[in-house]
C-alpha cells in the first residue's frame, strides 16, 4: 500500500468518526456552522460598511475587494477543516498527548491534523465560492477554460502557506511548553492579506509579501482572476510560495520532534 493511498484511508476513516459523534449531537454540529457563517457574515459586512464611507481602496472598487474575500474565505475554510489544531500547546505538550501520537504510524503532523479535523468550517469554502461567483457575475469578468485548474493551483498554494506558517507555530511549542501567544497574533495578520496590499505602506507589504506571506492566501492570486495583471507574476508566485514555506515549516516541525523528550522531561 503506498503512503497516499495509506493517508487517504486515515482521513476516510477519521471523517467517518467525526460524522457519527456528530450526528448524535446534531445541534452542536449546526451551532458550529452557523457560527462560522456569522462570523464570515460579520467580515463581509464590515467590507460593505467601509464602502459606505469611500468609493474605493486604492483602486479597487468594492465588488473586486469582495471576490478578494470570497477567494479569502475558500483558502481558510478548507485550512480549518484540515488543521485547527489552535490549542496544540496545551493539548500535545502540557497535556502530554505528543507522546501518543509519536507511537503512531503516520507522520505526527499528519496525525494532529486528524485529530483536529474540523468539517463544519467546510461551509465557509463554500461560501467563499458562492461569493466569488456572485462578484465574478457582478464584475462581468471573462470565464476561461483554465480558470478552474488555476483556481485549484493558486488555492493549494495558498493552503500549503497556512499549513507552512501554522506548523511553525506549533513547532515552536516543542522549544517551550509556555503559551507563546502568537497565534492570536498571526491569526489577525492574516486579515490583512485580504484586502488590496496598496493601501499599506511598504513596510507592511514587504511582511505580508515576503515575511508572513498571507497577501499569497487573498489578494494576489485572486488578482489574476480579476484581470489585474500589473504584477501577475505574483499571483504565480502563490504555489511556489507555498511549497517553500510548507517544506520549511516541515523541516523546523521535524526538528522539534527530534528535539521533544515527552511530557515528563
Amino acid at each position: 500500500m503506498s503512503r497516499f493511498t495509506f493517508m487517504l484511508g486515515l482521513y476516510r476513516d477519521y471523517l467517518a468518526n467525526y460524522m457519527k459523534t456528530k450526528l448524535s449531537y446534531r445541534a452542536d454540529f449546526w451551532i458550529e456552522v452557523l457560527s462560522d457563517l456569522m462570523f464570515n457574515g460579520l467580515n463581509l459586512v464590515f467590507i460593505f460598511i467601509v464602502f459606505m464611507h469611500t468609493p474605493s481602496l486604492g483602486d479597487w472598487s468594492e465588488p473586486e475587494v469582495v471576490f478578494v474575500y470570497g477567494y479569502f474565505m475558500i483558502a481558510f475554510g478548507l485550512f480549518s477543516t484540515f488543521f485547527s489544531a489552535w490549542n496544540f500547546s496545551e493539548r500535545y505538550i502540557v497535556k502530554g498527548e505528543m507522546d501518543r501520537v509519536l507511537t503512531r504510524p503516520a507522520h505526527s503532523l499528519s496525525q494532529v491534523m486528524l485529530e483536529n479535523m474540523d468539517p463544519p468550517s467546510l461551509v465557509g469554502a463554500l461560501v467563499g465560492l458562492v461569493i466569488m461567483i456572485s462578484s465574478w457575475a457582478t464584475l462581468d469578468l471573462p470565464f476561461h477554460w483554465y480558470d478552474p485548474l488555476a483556481l485549484i493551483v493558486m488555492v493549494l498554494g495558498s493552503l500549503c502557506i497556512y499549513l507552512g506558517i501554522y506548523a511553525s507555530l506549533a513547532a515552536i511549542s516543542f522549544f517551550s511548553d509556555a503559551p507563546t501567544g502568537l497565534v492570536p497574533l498571526i491569526f489577525n495578520i492574516q486579515n490583512y492579506g485580504r484586502y488590496p496590499v496598496e493601501i499599506y505602506n511598504h513596510a507592511i507589504r514587504f511582511l505580508l509579501t515576503w515575511l508572513l506571506p498571507f497577501a499569497f492566501v487573498g489578494v494576489y492570486p485572486a488578482s489574476f482572476f480579476l484581470g489585474r495583471l500589473d504584477q501577475w507574476w505574483l499571483a504565480w508566485l502563490t504555489p511556489v510560495v507555498g511549497i517553500v514555506v510548507l517544506s520549511l515549516a516541515l523541516l523546523f516541525w521535524n526538528y522539534g520532534v527530534r528535539r521533544y523528550r515527552g511530557a515528563g522531561s
